[in-house]
């Protein structure tokens, strides 16, 4: 050592530092990178991605080189800034105290703090080109490593820590999916996130958020003249009807109005040849999830289902329309009388239909009245009020006010909404 010049010692001592840096930054950013975007660029053809996927898949044996590398080279930096202070101030206690605060500042500032903030904040940048170093040293230094890590597992495994499966502490649940798909709102297009989110939402809507209700299904009962019958089909506004005979209650099935177009154009409807062409009722239960739904309609490839209650009673009608519109929003196709009247009275006025649901409304304009409860204007206003309110009667729910215009039936049949002054912009027409 003594052979050497100081200088050289100073250039070796700063080399050994770089390198220490090398591994901090290598290490934070290899831990850092975002796992499902390096597996989308390895995927796609990226080499440093591919090589960078190829060590985390041995997170244990990158560690261990890293690890060593950095140890190491601290070490010798140790060794070398002894010597640079025994020969320039002379042997002593004090002397090598100094050094070894000197050494540990610089370690930390230039070989351990700031590259470790790097590889945090650009794992990307950081971590592919050092994948080019670490693949080979990991290649010369397997057999070490190799040894280090039968300790590692012995300790392991008298702690009895099991490790993980690679890519096991990846995996994510539906609130973690839904927490990405939030944050990432800024950078994808609204329209993107805005399914996303819905189709992250249907396991919390049932089918009793979008069901048509009981008294707006659109039927057509069996006993009726064939004129009438002829007239109904023909003017009906969907291609599904139900069908019952006399009561509502006593239902026989759902017609497909295609099947009987050809018999429009005669002057009458044979009964017998109409129930002929029903399909049996599909029946699902109440509370049921969207996402279920969905699922059922795939697998009994019906389009069309009958909620019904715990006691039976129907309680309205879903499609899948329905389950379409809640992930990817309204069709331009859909009937006037599906969602119930509502007409624009003013910049900040609507005049509504108690009838209509609380989601439509929230998604019409803008606003955000409570789901967990009624699923209509009508049911909020009822329990709002606990009892039929009078028509001229005006009520807030939360921020907006609401004057009910009409009350029929024990219900309100028609309200007035005044939008807050913050969603008047921001509701469609």
């Amino acid at each position: 050592m003594d052979s050497i010049s100081t200088q050289t010692l100073f250039i070796a001592l700063a080399v050994l530092l770089l390198t220490s840096a090398f591994f901090s930054a290598s290490e934070t950013a290899m831990m850092a990178i975002n796992r499902y975007r390096l597996r989308h660029a390895a995927e796609s053809g990226v080499r440093g991605a591919m090589r960078a996927q190829a060590l985390l898949d041995k997170t244990d044996k990158l560690l261990g080189v890293i690890l060593l590398g950095n140890n190491l080279v601290n070490s010798a930096s140790g060794t070398l800034s002894a010597v640079l202070a025994i020969r320039l101030f002379g042997d002593g206690e004090i002397v090598l105290f100094t050094a070894t605060l000197l050494l540990t500042f610089l370690i930390l500032v230039f070989s351990e703090v700031t590259p470790k903030v790097l590889g945090a904040a650009f794992p990307e940048r950081v971590a592919y080109p050092a994948t080019l170093l670490l693949t080979p040293l990991l290649k010369l230094a397997y057999p070490v490593v190799w040894f280090v890590n039968l300790f590692v597992q012995g300790i392991l495994g008298l702690l009895r820590i099991r490790q993980p499966d690679p890519g096991q502490g990846n995996s994510l649940g539906l609130e973690e999916l839904r927490t990405i798909v939030l944050e990432s709102s800024g950078r994808m297009p609204h329209e993107h996130h805005r399914i996303l989110m819905n189709l992250l939402e249907l396991e919390d809507i049932t089918v009793d958020d979008v069901m048509t209700p009981r008294n707006q299904i659109e039927s057509i009962d069996i006993e009726d003249a064939p004129e009438r019958l002829r007239q109904q089909i023909a003017t009906s506004h969907h291609t599904r009807l139900v069908v019952h005979a006399g009561s509502a209650e006593n239902l026989l099935g759902v017609l497909h109005v295609r099947r009987v177009l050809h018999a429009l154009a005669g002057t009458e409807i044979d009964p017998e040849t109409l129930k002929e062409s029903l399909e049996t009722p599909y029946f699902v239960p109440a509370g049921t999830a969207l996402f279920t739904q969905l699922r059922n309609f795939q697998s009994s490839r019906r389009r069309l289902a009958l909620v019904v209650d715990e006691y039976g009673e129907l309680q309205g009608l879903v499609t899948l329309e329905d389950l379409l519109e809640e992930m990817v929003g309204e069709f331009t196709t859909q009937a006037p009388t599906d969602s119930g009247y509502m007409r624009r009275e003013s910049s900040d006025s609507w005049l509504v239909e108690g009838s209509v649901q609380l989601r439509y409304l929230n998604r019409k304009l803008g606003l955000s009245f409570p789901l967990d409860g009624p699923k209509t204007l009508n049911g909020l206003l009822l329990e709002q009020f606990e009892d039929i309110p009078e028509a001229g009667v005006s009520i807030k729910l939360g921020r907006v006010p609401v004057d009910i215009v009409q009350t029929q039936d024990r219900a309100v049949k028609m309200a007035r909404i005044y939008l807050p002054v913050a969603d008047t912009e921001g509701a469609s027409t």
